[in-house]
C-alpha cells in the first residue's frame, strides 16, 4: 500500500480577517480579507480564488497579500469551493464561474471597496479568472491570469474520423486524487512497477476511506463538464488581460490555445496583453542563481520574488483599475529572450521579422538544412518495461532541476539527430514544428519530440517539446509535433538536438502496446516503431528564426 501523505488547512494568517461568504444556493465559502492598516477609505481590491488553501505555505498568498497591500489594494484570498476551510462539494471546474461572480458582488457591496475589483493567480487560481469572466460581472475591471488555461486539466478525448490526438497526462488522473479529492489534500506516489494503475488509485481511495467524485467523472468515462455555464469567457464582455505564459510550463500548450482562440475574437483581442517568461509553472527562472533553486524557499527568499512577480501585474492594474496612465503605456507583447536573459517588446506574437527554418533528420544522426535523397527507415523499440524516463522528477518545476538530457539521448528506445555546432548566435523566435511518417507493430504509437540546446561542454537542455498519439498505427502516416513556441538564443558553438521516443514517463500515461486503455492495462507487450527519413516525406523540424538577428 502506498504511503499517503494528509494536509490540511494552515492557521489563518493574522494579517487576515475571515469570512463566511455566502454563494446563491447557501454553501459558505471561507474567505481571508486584507485592509491596509493605515487607510479606511473604500479602495481598489484583488481576488485571489484558489484550491491549494489560502493560507498554505504552498502557494505563500500571505505574503503575496501583504505586497499587494503595501501598493494600497484591498486583497481577498478564498478557499474555493469544497476545499479546505469552505463548504461545499468538492468538484473541478464546475463551480468557479457562479462562485467567482457571487464572491466579486459581495466584494463590491462592502465598504471597504470601491466598486472596482481585478483578480490575479496561477494555473488553478488564473482558471478561476477566466471562469468569473465568463459572467459579465460589472465590477471585474481586470484579470491577470498566469500559467493556466480555460481547458486546463481537460482529459484527453478521441475526435471521431481523426487518427491522432493527445499523449494524456498522468497528472489528469493524479490531480482529482490530490488535491481535489475532498477538502483536505492526499499526496502519494504511483508505482511504476505495478500495472493497472487504475487498481493503485481503488487502493488509496480504500485506504483513505472514500471515494474522489471528480476523479470518478474523469475516469473510465470522462464526462463533458460545464466550466462555463454561461458561455465561454472569450463570448462574454470582455475584460482587460495579462496574459502569462512561461516558456518552460508544462501547462504552457493550454495557455497558447488561449491565445489563438482570442486572437480569433476581435473584442477580446483588443483587451488581451501578453507576457513571456523564462519560468515554469512554479515560477522557477532560467536565470535563478543555485542559492535560490531549493524545493520549498524561504519567506525571504519569496519576498525578494515578488517584485519580478507581481510588479507587472501591478503595473497593468494601475492603468486598468486605477486609471491611471492609458492603456497604449502597456506594451502588447512583451517576451523574454531565453539565453540571452533580454526583455523585449513587440506588437504582436510572434513579432514581425520572423521566418521559417527547417531542419532534417539524417541516417547518420546529424540534423541537416537538406534532407536525404533516399528514403530511409529508422525503427526503435518501445517497451512498457522498460520506458524513456521523464527528464525531471516534477514536470512542473522544471527549472527547479534544469536536467541534463545527454543520457536519455544515449539510450537505444531514443533516436537522436544533432546539428553542427554553430558558427553565430542564432535566436529562435516563433512556433516550433515536427513533420514525420511513422508506423508501429503496435496498434497505438505515441511520438514524442524534443528540441534542445548543445552546450560545448556536451550538456543539453530542452528548449521545445511535443508530442502526439497515432491510432491504428500499423499502417504508416503522417503526422504533425507542435511544439510549441520559443523565444531562445542559441549561442556560437552549441547545437541543437533533437530526440524522438515513444514514451514519457511517468509525466505521460504511457502505452502498454497491446491496444488497451493505458490506465487499466494489465498486460505488456514491446512494440517496434518506425519512422521515415528522407525522400518525398522526411522527419523534419520547422523553427522559427529572427530576421536581422545573429544567424
Amino acid at each position: 500500500m502506498p504511503d499517503i501523505v494528509h494536509v490540511g488547512p494552515a492557521p489563518i494568517s493574522p494579517l487576515a480577517t475571515e469570512h463566511a461568504v455566502r454563494m446563491r444556493d447557501g454553501v459558505r465559502l471561507a474567505t481571508d480579507v486584507y485592509l491596509p492598516g493605515d487607510d479606511d477609505a473604500p479602495g481598489d481590491v484583488i481576488l485571489i480564488r484558489l484550491p491549494y488553501d489560502k493560507n498554505g505555505a504552498y502557494t505563500f498568498i500571505p505574503l503575496i497579500a501583504e505586497y499587494f497591500m503595501q501598493r494600497g489594494y484591498r486583497v481577498v484570498a478564498q478557499d474555493v469551493r469544497g476545499k479546505f476551510r469552505s463548504e461545499g462539494e468538492t468538484l473541478l471546474f464546475v463551480n468557479e464561474a457562479h462562485d467567482g461572480h457571487d464572491t466579486i458582488d459581495w466584494i463590491a457591496q462592502q465598504d471597504w471597496c470601491n466598486g472596482r475589483v481585478a483578480m490575479w493567480g496561477d494555473s488553478y487560481y488564473g482558471f478561476t479568472q477566466w471562469a468569473a469572466a465568463s459572467t459579465n460581472h460589472p465590477a471585474l475591471r481586470a484579470i491577470a491570469p498566469r500559467v493556466t488555461g480555460t481547458q486546463l486539466g481537460e482529459p484527453v478525448r478521441s475526435v471521431p474520423g481523426e487518427r491522432t490526438r493527445a499523449v494524456e497526462w498522468a497528472i489528469t488522473y493524479l490531480y482529482p486524487l490530490t488535491y481535489f479529492h475532498s477538502p483536505d489534500a492526499y499526496f502519494w506516489t504511483l508505482d511504476p512497477a505495478r500495472r493497472p494503475f487504475s487498481d493503485q488509485v481503488e487502493e488509496v481511495l480504500a485506504q483513505i476511506g472514500s471515494r474522489s467524485i471528480s476523479y470518478d467523472q474523469w475516469y473510465p468515462r470522462p464526462v463533458h463538464l460545464r466550466r462555463f455555464p454561461e458561455g465561454h469567457a472569450f463570448q462574454a464582455r470582455p475584460v482587460p488581460v495579462l496574459h502569462t505564459i512561461g516558456w518552460w510550463d508544462n501547462c504552457a500548450p493550454m495557455s497558447w490555445a488561449d491565445v489563438a482562440a482570442i486572437e480569433a475574437e476581435p473584442a477580446w483581442a483588443l483587451n488581451h496583453f501578453l507576457r513571456i517568461e523564462s519560468m515554469d509553472h512554479e515560477a522557477f527562472y532560467l536565470t535563478d542563481p543555485a542559492v535560490d533553486l531549493v524545493e520549498e524557499r524561504t519567506d525571504d527568499q519569496i519576498r525578494a520574488q515578488l517584485p519580478r512577480m507581481l510588479d507587472p501585474t501591478l503595473a497593468f492594474f494601475e492603468v486598468f483599475v486605477r486609471g491611471n496612465g492609458r492603456p497604449d503605456d502597456i506594451p502588447r507583447v512583451t517576451w523574454d529572450l531565453a539565453g540571452a536573459d533580454e526583455l523585449r517588446e513587440s506588437a504582436s506574437w510572434p513579432p514581425a521579422g520572423t521566418s521559417e527554418r527547417t531542419l532534417y533528420g539524417m541516417p547518420d544522426g546529424a540534423l541537416s538544412l537538406e534532407s536525404a535523397v533516399a528514403e530511409t527507415a529508422v525503427s526503435w523499440r518501445h517497451d512498457p518495461a522498460d520506458l524513456v524516463p521523464s527528464s525531471a522528477a516534477n514536470a512542473f518545476a522544471f527549472l527547479l532541476e534544469r536536467p541534463d538530457e545527454t543520457p536519455i539521448g544515449d539510450r537505444a528506445d531514443v533516436l537522436s539527430f544533432s546539428s553542427a555546432p554553430l558558427t553565430r548566435d542564432l535566436d529562435l523566435v516563433g512556433p516550433v514544428r515536427a513533420h514525420a511518417r511513422i508506423a508501429s507493430d503496435g496498434p497505438v504509437m505515441d511520438l514524442f519530440v524534443r528540441l534542445l540546446d548543445v552546450a560545448p561542454d556536451g550538456s543539453s537542455l530542452r528548449i521545445a517539446r511535443g508530442q502526439v498519439q497515432l491510432l491504428d498505427a500499423t499502417s504508416a502516416s503522417a503526422v504533425a509535433v507542435d511544439l510549441g513556441q520559443l523565444g531562445y538564443r542559441i549561442r556560437a558553438g552549441h547545437r541543437l538536438r533533437v530526440h524522438v521516443s515513444s514514451s514519457d514517463y511517468p509525466e505521460f500515461i504511457p502505452q502498454p502496446g497491446t491496444g488497451e486503455e493505458p490506465w487499466s492495462a494489465v498486460t505488456m507487450r514491446a512494440n517496434t516503431q518506425t519512422m521515415t527519413l528522407g525522400g518525398t516525406d522526411p522527419f523534419r523540424i520547422t523553427l522559427s528564426v529572427l530576421e536581422g538577428e545573429p544567424a
